[in-house]
């Protein structure tokens, strides 16, 4: 997997830059890629703390994120 998702055609609801920057910190403290995490943090169609929890558990960041991709 090359860290980039596919991005829906539907409009994403806002997520307010301070809170891209807090998602992406606690995103690369946990493992993701500085790539990876930037895109995620972006997409309040992700559960942060579902993520988290994936990984915690073991699962790779990469996998958690497919996982947990938006229909």
């Amino acid at each position: 997997m090359d860290g980039h998702l596919d991005h829906h055609p539907r409009a994403a609801p806002h997520v307010p830059r301070d809170v891209i920057v807090w998602r992406r910190s606690l995103l690369t403290e946990a493992g993701f890629g500085p790539e990876l995490a930037q895109e995620l943090s972006g997409h309040a169609e992700y559960d942060l703390h579902d993520l988290l929890n994936l990984v915690d558990r073991g699962c790779p960041p990469a996998l958690a994120a497919r996982i947990l991709a938006p229909l």
